[in-house]
């Protein structure tokens, strides 16, 4: 296994597209602002949303490990892509901004 690319959450813009791979409820409990939202087993029939960006772009989960994968598939299919460090878990902990679906307070899940 190649050493996946990470990014740390301090290190991502606040302006940053993020795509995360977690699943719709997690999502919908708490994501960054502008986040994609591309399931990870969606993302081989997804692959034209994935936004261009000039940077490479951040892709996160929960805690690191389904964004991992995503990052090492997404490598090999030609991206510019990164796995944010500890994922939702560590955005949260470092009080990055938040939104969710249905405007209760956004947790990770």
């Amino acid at each position: 296994m190649s050493e996946v690319p990470t990014i740390t959450v301090s290190e991502i813009p606040e302006d940053a597209v993020v795509v995360d791979v977690r699943e719709h409820d997690e999502f919908a409990a708490g994501h960054a602002p502008g986040a994609v939202h591309i399931p990870l087993g969606d993302i081989p029939a997804r692959l034209d949303e994935i936004p261009s960006t000039d940077e490479s772009l951040p892709i996160i989960c929960r805690s690191g490990g389904r964004s991992g994968r995503a990052v090492q598939w997404l490598l090999q299919q030609g991206f510019d892509v990164v796995n944010v460090e500890g994922g939702m878990q560590s955005w949260g902990r470092e009080g990055k901004a938040m939104t969710s679906e249905g405007g209760q307070e956004p947790q990770v899940l």
